[in-house]
């Protein structure tokens, strides 16, 4: 059952109106993207299509869905974007309590 408040999507609130409807308009970087299709993602989901965006432009993002909705392959995609596999440094912290 959804939370209280919360949309079908599972998006609560956002400032950020822009939708993008495929993996491909994201510009993602061609070895993520090869990737993403190699794993069966075909189309981004609800919360994948509105947060993967605002992440990669360093946006803060708070988003809340459902189990199954593609959170974790949001935070991943977005951080992946970032990485510079060239700098041997820590580039990213996920910090992930999960019930799952």
């Amino acid at each position: 059952s959804n939370s209280e408040g919360m949309e079908p999507d599972g998006i609560i609130e956002s400032n950020w109106n822009e939708i993008v409807d495929s993996f491909d308009d994201m510009h993602l970087c061609e070895a993520l993207l090869r990737g993403i299709y190699a794993y069966g993602f075909e189309k981004p989901s609800a919360i994948q299509q509105r947060a993967i965006m605002p992440c990669i432009k360093c946006h803060d993002v708070i988003a809340q869905a459902q189990s199954g909705t593609g959170k974790t392959a949001t935070f991943a995609i977005s951080i992946l974007q970032q990485i510079d596999v060239e700098q041997k440094i820590t580039q990213a912290l996920v910090l992930a309590p999960t019930r799952e």
